[in-house]
């Protein structure tokens, strides 16, 4: 069915902290709908509201009509143990639960004297119109196909040491294989077949890129570009903003504010940096304004009393005619400080736009190394029924490296033989002198483990004191709440944020970032690629993000599938 979402006068948050307030959305059939802000600004807090799951502080959202089917699909870091690829699509798209409900209402079809007040045939017959809506009746037919187009249901070789890709080297999903066997790209896949498979009204999506590749990447745009029904997305993908959605909703923490901005998310970016520079204008206008006559004010005082005391000094006792001068002088300068001061009060006050934290992110830099960073000479790798190469590569000092290729393509292998971290099974790989790497791997495998984050990082930067680490972490967002809690208890951008700041504490020449946009807001992707700008020593860049790659200057690239390496 077409259906519409309206939320009016929304405010959400957590504990006694307020993210945003006062907004109003509607989304209608057709409508995608970006929602966009820093880490914290709430779009994850917003999605769970609008799909009934989080209470609002304060506001309502109704459906039209209130049967509609609506779909949130949060971020799922953690797996859940024991469940299969069926259960967590049927989970996924609500199918579960509408079964779980039919079931109930089936049993109290056949008690002999129900509940008072309940009509057993109106549950029943609500819970089935659901159960229909949801597509449970033929979502097992429905899932072996839909695996299968994405390319799930067959046998294929892929790199068993990336996070994204399979752990076992080469082997078919099926529905009852278990969601904790599968590797990032994998579940990523699956996730997009619950996707696919969904039978929504209104979908709302948070970060639904996270760990798709390219192909991944098409089908879910074009599966958003086919719905009919709304849809609201949170994600950090610039381009699969561009290519998506038709409106933009911005959370803006340091404004309190949220505004929705009609267009695309390119016409978004034109007209939110006009917003801000009108924002910025009205307020410089205003405050030179209030400061010229506020200036006008004192000086017009400064004459009245001045006056007053040159009239004292001057005039004799007897004086009645100079007194009475002054006297009028007096009151008609007084009457001229009364009257600018009306014109202060009556001044409309613009509030000074806030400044946003922004993250200043710089990468310390150690002295060049050799000229001759990394070789492979017909270096190859197996695992499993996985194969890398053979492959012969050099990368030279200053070299800025690209690396793309489709999950399980050996990209993460690849990296590990350059490094030195895997020896080739066969030919040669060597690493250079002087060599001083900084990496931010896919897993964030820096930051594991139940210690805290202070002193976790203390650990890999002796030199620097605590306070001083504290202070190198407050720069990314990392305070006092964050740095006492246990690593695994941070959210994966938490950890990528630890990973830059370690970056910047340490001098490094060669720089490794495999999926380094994975989890970071946009502001910090935009830094990110800042701080690249910057560095002068050798890059390899892994990553998915497309506009990333437009961005960051890069003078060679290699594309990674089916165990094989070309540089275009």
């Amino acid at each position: 069915m077409t259906a519409t979402l309206v939320a009016q006068g929304l405010a959400g948050g957590y504990a006694h902290r307020t993210l945003f307030d006062d907004l109003d959305l509607t989304v209608a059939p057709g409508d995608v709908i970006g929602v966009v802000g820093a880490n914290g600004a709430g779009k994850s807090t917003l999605l769970g509201i609008l799909g009934g799951a989080i209470a609002p502080i304060a506001g309502a959202v109704s459906l039209a009509p209130s049967d509609a089917f609506v779909g949130w699909l949060p971020q799922e870091h953690e797996r859940v143990e024991g469940e299969t690829v069926a259960q967590y699509v049927a989970r996924r798209t609500g199918c579960a639960e509408a079964s779980a409900r039919m079931d109930a209402a089936a049993e109290l079809l056949a008690l002999p004297e129900p509940p008072a007040g309940v009509d057993p045939g109106e549950e029943y017959s609500v819970a089935l119109e659901r159960w229909l809506a949801s597509g449970a009746a033929d979502l097992d037919e429905r899932l072996p196909a839909v695996l299968a187009e994405l390319g799930l249901a067959t046998p294929t070789a892929v790199d068993g040491t990336d996070s994204t890709d399979s752990t076992d080297g080469a082997h078919a999903i099926t529905p009852d294989s278990p969601m904790t066997g599968l590797s990032g790209g994998q579940a990523a896949r699956v996730g997009l077949a619950a996707l696919i498979c969904s039978r929504f009204d209104i979908v709302l999506l948070d970060e639904p890129t996270n760990d798709l590749d390219l192909d991944g990447l098409a089908r879910l745009e074009s599966f958003v570009a086919g719905l009919r029904g709304g849809v609201v997305l949170v994600s950090h993908d610039r381009e699969f903003l561009a290519r998506t959605v038709t409106k933009v909703l911005e959370l803006d923490l340091a404004q309190h504010s949220n505004r929705l901005y009609g267009g695309g998310y390119d016409a978004y970016l034109d007209e939110r940096e006009t917003v801000r520079r009108h924002a910025r204008e009205d307020y410089e206008e205003f405050a030179s304004k209030k400061a010229d006559l506020v200036a006008r004010a004192r000086v017009q005082r400064e004459w009245s009393s001045q006056g007053v005391r040159n009239a004292m000094k001057k005039s004799p006792d007897n004086d009645k005619i100079r007194r009475k001068a002054a006297t009028e002088s007096s009151e008609k300068q007084a009457q001229k400080v009364r009257q600018m001061e009306s014109r202060i009060a009556r001044l409309d006050e613009v509030e000074e736009p806030r400044k946003e934290w922004k993250l200043e992110f710089t990468i310390g830099q150690a002295p060049r190394s050799s000229a001759v960073v990394a070789t492979l000479d017909a270096a190859s790798v197996t695992r499993g029924g996985f194969t890398l190469g053979p492959v012969s590569l050099q990368v030279s000092g200053g070299d800025r490296i690209g690396i793309t290729g489709p999950n399980g393509a050996g990209k993460s292998t690849l990296l590990g033989l350059l490094l030195g971290r895997i020896a080739p099974d066969e030919g040669r790989a060597s690493l250079g002198s002087s060599v001083a790497i900084g990496e931010i791997d896919q897993a964030r495998s820096l930051f594991v483990g139940d210690r805290p984050l202070a002193d976790a990082f203390e650990a890999l930067v002796p030199e620097l004191a605590s306070g001083e680490v504290r202070t190198l972490l407050a720069k990314f967002g990392l305070k006092a709440d964050h740095v006492l809690r246990p690593v695994d208890e941070l959210s994966p951008g938490e950890r990528t944020r630890a990973g830059m700041a370690l970056l910047q504490a340490r001098g490094v020449n060669v720089l490794v970032l495999d999926e380094p946009t994975n989890h970071l807001d946009l502001p910090a992707i935009e830094q990110l690629e800042q701080a690249l700008d910057g560095y002068e020593g050798t890059l390899l860049l892994v990553t998915h993000d497309r506009r990333m790659l437009e961005h960051v200057n890069l003078d060679r690239r290699w594309h990674v599938e089916g165990g094989r390496v070309s540089e275009s």
